[in-house]
C-alpha cells in the first residue's frame, strides 16, 4: 500500500505520503517508508490505537484525524523524535489519563484534539501545556504566555 499511495511536496515543502481513506486499522509497516517523509496523512482511517514500532527521525507532521484513536502508545518519543505536528482531531481519546503518553513527544509544538470527548474535561488545556513544554498552538489556538505561566504553577 505505502509504495502505491501518492507522495509529493505540500506546501510546506515537505515530503508528503498520503495514506488516507484507506481502511487502516493499524499502524504497521511504515519502516518500509525508509524516513524519506516528513509528513505522513493518514486521517479518515479506522486506527484505534497511536503507535509506531518504526523509529522515523524525520517525521516532523502526522496527520491522523478522523479515525477511532481512543490509546496512545508508550514510547512514541522514540518513534517520532522530531515530530513537531500531531493532528488527532475528531477521534476517541476520552480522558486525561489517555493523553500522558505524549510527554515522551517533547518537541510537539503544535496538537489537535478538536471533537474528542477529551477535550471537555476539566483542566485540559492546563494540562496538555504543562505536559508539552513546547506546545505552541493547542487546538488552533495559540498558547498564551499567561496560560503557560498558570499551568506551570
Amino acid at each position: 500500500m505505502i509504495a502505491r499511495s501518492p507522495a509529493f511536496l505540500n506546501p510546506l515543502k515537505d515530503r508528503e505520503i498520503d495514506l488516507r481513506g484507506n481502511k487502516i486499522a493499524v499502524i504497521e509497516n511504515l519502516a518500509s517508508t525508509q524516513n524519506q517523509f516528513d509528513a505522513i496523512d493518514l486521517s479518515d482511517n479506522e486506527i484505534r490505537k497511536l503507535e509506531c514500532l518504526a523509529v522515523l527521525p524525520r517525521l516532523k507532521m502526522l496527520l491522523i484525524n478522523n479515525n477511532r484513536i481512543n490509546r496512545i502508545a508508550d514510547g512514541l518519543g522514540r518513534a517520532f523524535p522530531s515530530l513537531e505536528t500531531l493532528v488527532l482531531s475528531n477521534n476517541l481519546i476520552g480522558t486525561l489519563k489517555e493523553l500522558e503518553p505524549l510527554a515522551a513527544m517533547p518537541t510537539i509544538e503544535m496538537l489537535s484534539l478538536v471533537d474528542n470527548p477529551v477535550t471537555k474535561q476539566a483542566n485540559y488545556r492546563p494540562f496538555l501545556i504543562s505536559l508539552l513544554p513546547r506546545l505552541k498552538v493547542l487546538d488552533f489556538k495559540k498558547v498564551k504566555p499567561i496560560e503557560r505561566e498558570a499551568a506551570e504553577a
